[in-house]
C-alpha cells in the first residue's frame, strides 16, 4: 500500500474539479478586465470596489464586504490604495463612532465614470461570445448556477 496518492487521483482532480474550473475560469476574466480598465488606473477588483460604493449614501464596510464576497479585513486593505489616491475616504460613522463610512470622492466618481464604457464594452463581448470562444454561453443562465452556490 502506497503512502502517496495516485496520479490517476490528480487527473481526475484536473479534470472534474469545479472548483478549480471556476478559480481558473475567474482568473482568465479578471485578467481580460485587468487589461481592459488598466488605462483608467483600475484593477477589476478596484473597479467591482467603486462601483460597490456608488450609492446615494455612504456605505457602512460590512454591507459592501458582504456584496464582494469579502471579509472585513481583505476589504480595509483593499480600501487602502484607493483612499490613497483618493478615489475613497473613509469617515467616522456619526452616529456610531466605532463605526465607518465608506464613500466615493469627486475623484473616485470620475474615475468610475471613465471606467465604466469599458466595462460595458468588454462584459458585452464577453457575453456574446467574441472574446471567450463561447458563443454559446447563456449569461443568465451562468449566473444564476454561480448565485446558487453562494
Amino acid at each position: 500500500m502506497s503512502n502517496r496518492v495516485p496520479y490517476e487521483a490528480t487527473l481526475k482532480v484536473r479534470d472534474t474539479c469545479l472548483c478549480l474550473h471556476a478559480q481558473r475560469a475567474a482568473r482568465a476574466l479578471a485578467r481580460r478586465f485587468d487589461d481592459a480598465l488598466r488605462p483608467c488606473g483600475l484593477s477589476n477588483g478596484q473597479f467591482s470596489l467603486l462601483m460597490a460604493l456608488n450609492r446615494p449614501e455612504p456605505a457602512k464596510p460590512a454591507p459592501v464586504a458582504a456584496l464582494l464576497a469579502m471579509d472585513r479585513t481583505t476589504l480595509t486593505a483593499a480600501l487602502k490604495p484607493l483612499e490613497r489616491d483618493g478615489l475613497v475616504t473613509i469617515e467616522t460613522d456619526p452616529q456610531d463612532r466605532r463605526g465607518r463610512l465608506l464613500r466615493l470622492t469627486e475623484r473616485g466618481h470620475a474615475v468610475l465614470l471613465s471606467a465604466l464604457p469599458i466595462w460595458q464594452e468588454v462584459h458585452a463581448a464577453i457575453e456574446a461570445g467574441i472574446e471567450t470562444g463561447l458563443p454559446g454561453l447563456e449569461p443568465d443562465s451562468l449566473r444564476a448556477a454561480m448565485n446558487a452556490l453562494r
